[in-house]
């Protein structure tokens, strides 16, 4: 009897995210917009993110948009084949493919796609909305929301240009890993609003090369982006950053392998 229930105790902790979230890799490298680059698949398709999962990287980094009628739908820029996207329907959005033949993924597509593995982590950018502060707020609510209601808390950690916008995030769930990506608060101010980090673009970071020592020192984590060359992947290796977003994943891996 002991037996079968500590059988059924491990067959429960094998089907819970939290005992996946201990096989996620740890190599630093978070695809941008997934891996597809070298093999020339749509960014933020699910061929590039299962690209960066075959791959093996650390993270795939995707965006998130809001329709006119409050769907959350995976896609780069603002507009979607001529479409802007905050003013048009999801059946709107439909009567386009992306070049692979996939139509736009709504959120929920995408990390029931990435739940699929533990490998890697589903590193979700909720963009600011060219309408106003307060849908900026209401997509990082909304992002929230999903991923708790998919269940996907373990897979996700979130980015954003918004600072209203993350900060709605982390109200509406505080165990949410929230990163600053705009560049414009010192580690000392996201540590106090309750951000996870920050991923700041390499150009600043040059700048500003304490920032990452002084957020690690408050316990942050540091990421920049977007790093595509060899000379910077190496120069943001030596300082000990966390994370480095690129185009170039197959590049990072390579640099990486060889610095072993």
């Amino acid at each position: 009897m002991i037996r079968n229930f500590l059988s059924i105790i491990l067959l429960i902790l094998a089907m819970t995210p939290s005992f996946g979230q201990k096989s996620f890799h740890k190599n630093k490298i978070i695809a941008h917009r997934g891996a597809w680059k070298a093999k020339g698949f749509p960014q933020n398709s699910l061929a590039s993110l299962n690209q960066a999962i075959a791959l093996g990287c650390e993270g795939s980094e995707f965006d998130v948009w809001m329709t006119s009628d409050d769907v959350l739908v995976v896609n780069h820029d603002g507009e979607f084949m001529g479409m802007e996207i905050e003013h048009t329907t999801y059946q709107q959005l439909l009567s386009q493919k992306l070049p692979n033949g996939e139509k736009i993924p709504t959120l929920e597509e995408y990390l029931k796609e990435g739940k699929k593995q533990k490998g890697t982590k589903l590193i979700l950018e909720f963009k600011p909305s060219q309408i106003s502060v307060e849908r900026s707020e209401k997509v990082g609510e909304m992002a929230v929301k999903t991923v708790k209601k998919m269940k996907a808390q373990k897979w996700v950690d979130y980015i954003t240009f918004s600072y209203e916008g993350g900060k709605k995030a982390i109200a509406t769930d505080p165990k949410a890993n929230v990163a600053y990506l705009n560049g414009d608060k010192s580690p000392a101010q996201l540590k106090e609003d309750g951000f996870f980090g920050f991923d700041y673009n390499i150009r600043l970071l040059r700048q500003k090369p304490e920032w990452i020592k002084e957020a690690q020192a408050l316990g942050l984590t540091t990421n920049s982006w977007t790093v595509n060359s060899a000379e910077d992947m190496n120069w943001l290796l030596d300082l000990g950053v966390d994370f480095i977003t690129t185009d170039e994943p197959e590049l990072l891996f390579k640099i990486l392998s060889e610095r072993k």
